[in-house]
């Protein structure tokens, strides 16, 4: 059987097993591998041989060794209980994180030489002179943030009274929306008109069906020839069938002649006789 306990914040997490197996230790900080050079990140757990290489009055040291899972070297980390915080022996190096306090948002700590002076009576003195001067110089800032503060919070009902009414409105307008979307069969919501799209979609200008016609006759005209009886402009099927309807009617012409049913006038009046058209002319003597 083995005991599992959850960890406090800051804390190791060590699990003991029987038979001298090695314990689990977390990774208390960012660290450089010396083996390989890669970040080993804060949280990372590892296999570690723990043992006991000394005392801080009745505190025990440990020692943690493991190999890193990038390039099998060998990492020692010990305990520092007059800091409270742990110490690389061998084997790795702590990355240092520097960050700008103002960004950060957050006070500078006093060093420890300073700490250390404030022992001293005069020097504490001299630092609580310092210390209410800056309170007299950020004092206004702070009230006014306080009653800007005070403000936002002093009618909170009210406030959350609007708050709850912008909401219905904002899902009564999405419901209107989604009703219109509806209706012209769309599947999705469409946002409200704007200016933009006004003036975006007035640009766009689709041409109808008599104007496609008109530009695909001009561009046809305009690739034909001017020469209406050339070769060119009439296809080889074209050729014989406008030879073959002349054929006929030549021969009903001809036919209606000899049964007597057209006079010899109307026969060289007949608009539908082509013979001028192929260079030919047809002479018809009267009897």
């Amino acid at each position: 059987m083995q005991r599992r306990r959850l960890p406090l914040p800051g804390q190791t997490i060590s699990i003991i097993r029987r038979n001298g197996a090695p314990r689990r230790f977390e990774m208390p900080f960012n660290i450089w591998c010396g083996g390989c050079h890669s970040m080993i990140a804060k949280g990372v757990r590892f296999n570690a041989e723990k043992k006991q290489v000394g005392n801080y009055y009745s505190t025990k040291i440990w020692s943690f060794t493991m190999k890193s899972a990038c390039c099998k070297h060998e990492i020692v980390i010990q305990t520092d209980p007059k800091n409270c915080e742990y110490v690389i022996v061998s084997g790795a190096e702590r990355k240092t994180e520097d960050f700008d306090i103002e960004d950060a948002e957050t006070f500078a700590l006093p060093a420890e030489e300073e700490r250390g002076k404030l022992s001293d009576p005069f020097y504490r003195l001299e630092h609580q002179e310092e210390d209410m001067q800056k309170k007299k110089e950020a004092e206004p800032v702070l009230v006014r943030l306080q009653k800007i503060s005070d403000s936002r919070h002093a009618l909170d009902y009210n406030l959350n009274r609007v708050l709850r009414s912008r909401l219905r409105e904002q899902k009564k307008r999405v419901a209107r929306e989604e009703d219109a979307s509806r209706s012209m069969g769309l599947g999705i919501r469409l946002l409200p008109a704007s200016e933009e799209d006004s003036s975006s979609s007035a640009k766009v200008k689709f041409s109808s069906k008599f104007e496609r016609n008109r530009k695909d006759k001009r561009a046809a005209i305009r690739a034909s020839s001017i020469f209406t009886g050339s070769s060119s402009s009439v296809s080889g099927d074209g050729k014989q069938e406008l030879e073959s309807k002349r054929r006929k009617i030549r021969a009903t012409a001809a036919s209606s002649l000899l049964a007597g049913r057209v006079k010899p006038s109307s026969w060289v009046q007949n608009p539908l006789s082509l013979g001028a058209q192929n260079g030919r002319s047809i002479g018809i003597r009267k009897r």
